[in-house]
């Protein structure tokens, strides 16, 4: 009698750990947001804008974590084998979950099977950019210029299979050139080499991107938004450059474990997307180049699905591949 009420009080117990888990309410707990790149890339910056105002209306710590290796796997792999509490999320460009995976990319995780999506945060368009050294003004006499160096020119990526990288990847497959792809642990990392010159071209988000195009020690040749963007009214989109339809960016958005209870996710999706809100904020990041875009986690789980399938379909028409 006594071990079945010594059991009945275990299940109990264990039972009202899960409700307890499931009901999070956030107070007095620290959140950590891991950015799986280096400081100073577009998933760091906008982590940074709002981890202390997510903090504040939760009553809890977020501290931004870095964890930068093997093209943001590690970081998002530390993620996914986290606790389903809430509290270890990660924000990052989306479009690595879906595209590395959609290339043929091997990974530890499921990409499909062990997140659960929170909510999207932001879009960022690409802008190509060249160390001005380089004489090409424009697209077109990059495109020349590539054509006429033995061996191509460096570009640098954020990692294999980043937007980034693969924003360069199918420009140069649409313009026939041959670059020679350079992968760093973050956008910081890259955008620096570019500038000391140490490689020549890079496409990467424009809010990471645009300080250095304003301070001259990058030139900016196109965006790969529709259409052109206010904060740079007079940059081509790469489409009007001669490359109708090429519409790319960094997609950030911010996921949990697999099996984050429901109220959980719905909590954080309203403090991030109130975040998101906040004038200050929003226009802060829209003037860098990146558009606030809160979502539904099932909004954010459809994009995903519909994405997988886009890269795979581009993988078929233009071959490529991640090793």
């Amino acid at each position: 009698m006594h071990l079945l009420v010594r059991s009945l009080a275990t299940v109990a117990a264990a039972l009202l750990s899960i409700g307890v888990v499931s009901a999070q309410n956030f107070t007095g707990k620290t959140i950590r947001i891991i950015v799986p790149y280096a400081p100073g890339g577009t998933s760091d910056i906008l982590a940074r804008a709002l981890s202390g105002k997510v903090g504040e209306a939760l009553g809890a710590t977020v501290v931004v974590d870095n964890k930068p290796g093997a093209n943001g796997v590690l970081g998002s792999d530390l993620v996914a084998k986290s606790a389903p509490d809430g509290l270890t999320l990660l924000l990052t460009d989306v479009g690595g979950l879906t595209s590395a995976p959609a290339l043929g990319a091997k990974l530890p995780f499921d990409s499909a099977k062990d997140f659960t999506p929170i909510t999207m945060i932001a879009y960022s368009p690409h802008l190509a950019v060249v160390n001005p050294a380089l004489p090409a003004k424009s697209l077109a006499e990059l495109v020349t210029a590539s054509k006429a160096k033995a061996g191509g020119f460096s570009v640098a990526t954020v990692g294999a299979g980043s937007a980034p990288h693969l924003a360069g990847a199918l420009f140069a497959k649409r313009a026939g050139v041959e670059w020679v792809f350079v992968p760093y642990k973050g956008g910081a990392q890259a955008l620096t080499d570019v500038v000391a010159g140490h490689a020549q071209v890079m496409f990467n988000g424009m809010l990471a991107t645009l300080p250095m195009v304003k301070s001259n020690q990058l030139r900016v040749l196109a965006v790969s938004s529709e259409k052109r963007w206010a904060t740079l009214p007079d940059v081509p989109t790469v489409a009007e450059s001669g490359y109708p339809g090429f519409v790319t960016g960094s997609w950030q958005g911010l996921l949990a474990s697999a099996n984050t209870p429901t109220d959980v996710i719905a909590k954080l999706n309203t403090e991030f997307a109130k975040a998101l809100a906040i004038p200050e904020i929003r226009e802060r990041l829209m003037a860098q180049g990146a558009e606030p875009r809160p979502m539904t986690s099932t909004q954010l789980a459809e994009f995903l699905r519909a994405d997988t399938a886009k890269w795979v379909q581009l993988a078929k028409e233009t071959g490529i591949k991640l090793e």
